[in-house]
């Protein structure tokens, strides 16, 4: 262990042993105390209290933890659980390529410190979970946003659209009206006893009005005037 980390358990202990009496279970979290002493991240409290547990001064009681001896830890004191020797390593010759067989460690060989890792390592496991999540969650929020905004105008610009045809229908109806109008009017004031404007010859005329093209079926009618009548009689 080295400096740095010591100087946290022991002020971890001093502040655990500040709170809660030798032998009692501690009332505050260690991420509280943690923070109290101005750790720079939970993974440094975990350590400590793992160092803590590994050399017993502490122990997992009721959820929390209870305190078995407040003498500070020394500088050369070693876990009271050490960690159990490693196996020897033998290779195994297979098809002339040597392997390196690793033995699967016994349930009853754990120690507070191979446990106390494990926690660890998977609490830094489930923060990159969590961080990665909140990505992914900013990132639909932000997407579902768009979405939304996009369809707003989509929904704007198809009304507009809808207002501006009604519109436009109603102004080609008003001017298909005072065509017929016109003509009308222009029909009897120069050929006063002729029948009105059939509706085949009106569809030809606005159909040239549209179009520009003058219909080839469609051929004007014009009677000739009573006056020109008698003289040729």
């Amino acid at each position: 262990m080295n400096e740095e980390s010591l100087s946290r358990v022991n002020a971890f202990l001093a502040a655990v042993a500040d709170r809660t009496q030798v032998g009692a279970v501690m009332e505050v979290t260690p991420a509280e105390v943690g923070r109290d002493l101005g750790f720079p991240d939970a993974l440094s409290t975990a350590r400590a209290v793992r160092a803590l547990i590994a050399r017993k001064r502490l122990e997992a009681a009721m959820g929390s933890y209870r305190l078995l001896n407040a003498d500070p830890v020394g500088a050369s004191e070693k876990e009271a659980l050490g960690r159990p020797p490693r196996r020897e390593r033998t290779a195994k010759s297979t098809g002339g390529t040597g392997t390196r067989a690793a033995g699967k460690r016994a349930s009853g060989d754990l120690t507070y410190s191979d446990v106390g890792r494990a926690a660890v390592d998977r609490l830094i496991d489930l923060g990159r979970e969590v961080a990665t999540a909140r990505a992914g969650l900013r990132a639909a929020r932000e997407e579902a946003r768009e979405a939304r905004q996009a369809r707003d105008e989509a929904e704007q610009r198809s009304r507009t659209l809808a207002e501006r045809v009604r519109e436009l229908e109603a102004r080609a109806e008003m001017a298909e009206s005072n065509v017929r109008t016109v003509l009308a009017s222009a029909r009897a004031k120069d050929l006063p006893k002729q029948a009105a404007v059939s509706d085949s010859e009106m569809e030809a005329i606005l159909g040239i009005l549209k179009t520009g093209d003058e219909p080839d079926a469609v051929e004007p009618v014009v009677s000739e005037p009573a006056s020109a009548v008698s003289a040729d009689d």
